[in-house]
């Protein structure tokens, strides 16, 4: 960790000059090549959110989120209503460009103008959405847009720590490991202990270069297959550190 001396020969942070807290996300659609990002809406797209989910041959998708599965239609409208209403977490639906449906949803959340932190989190990705251009590219779009539009220092992803798929996740996306909070909650009725990850803006400009590397059409041959994988262009992106 960098650091300076102060007046006493004692170690402390360095100094953020004309810092002033980031303005709070505002819930704007985010436009990408393959997909689009929108506030989370019943109308719009809950139909297509509740049709994209029922198509998962079980509930596993929802283990380590504190609320769900749906099976009723009726409930999860309610789900809908709760998390349109809410300001933190901010939820944003997945659109896929081509069909115009909504695949799944993410949120920005613990969002922390003063000191210029955000979290990434709840994210429910519909069997079509799972890994796909379009999965990627909507965590692009919210670390583009809490990095370079609002200017945050901090970009966050927790999850449970026996939340294997989700740590790989982050890790391929280029959050960096710190550490395990200890019975940090409890949800759903039991015990859960929270890794952190986080990218800094000082990270950014290299974890962002390898996310357009492969989101360019260029990446994919005729078939959609990846030429370059993203863990291999993050792992390039730590060589040159």
């Amino acid at each position: 960790m960098k650091h300076q001396l102060n007046a006493y020969g004692q170690p402390i942070g360095l100094d953020v000059p004309h810092w002033t807290p980031r303005p709070y996300p505002s819930g704007d659609t985010l436009q990408g090549r393959y997909c689009r990002l929108e506030h989370v809406d019943l109308v719009r797209h809950g139909d297509d959110l509740f049709a994209a989910y029922q198509a998962a041959t079980d509930g596993r998708d929802w283990t380590y989120i504190p609320v769900g599965p749906f099976t009723d239609r009726a409930l999860f409208a309610q789900h809908l209503q709760t998390i349109q209403a809410s300001k933190d977490p901010l939820h944003y639906a997945v659109i896929d460009q081509q069909s115009g449906k909504a695949l799944g949803t993410l949120s920005l959340m613990r969002i922390d103008p003063q000191n210029g932190v955000i979290e990434v989190g709840f994210v429910v990705y519909s069997p079509a959405l799972k890994h796909t251009r379009i999965a990627t590219e909507a965590q692009y779009l919210l670390m583009a847009y809490a990095f370079d539009t609002l200017g945050y220092r901090r970009y966050e992803w927790k999850c449970d720590a026996l939340n294997a798929p989700s740590r790989v996740a982050a890790e391929r996306l280029g959050f960096r490991f710190e550490g395990v909070f200890r019975n940090a909650s409890i949800y759903k009725g039991r015990s859960r202990d929270t890794a952190w990850y986080s990218i800094t803006d000082a990270e950014w400009p290299a974890v962002r270069h390898a996310l357009c590397q492969w989101l360019d059409a260029a990446n994919f041959d005729a078939t959609g297959k990846q030429k370059q994988g993203l863990s291999l262009l993050m792992s390039q992106r730590d060589a040159s550190v």
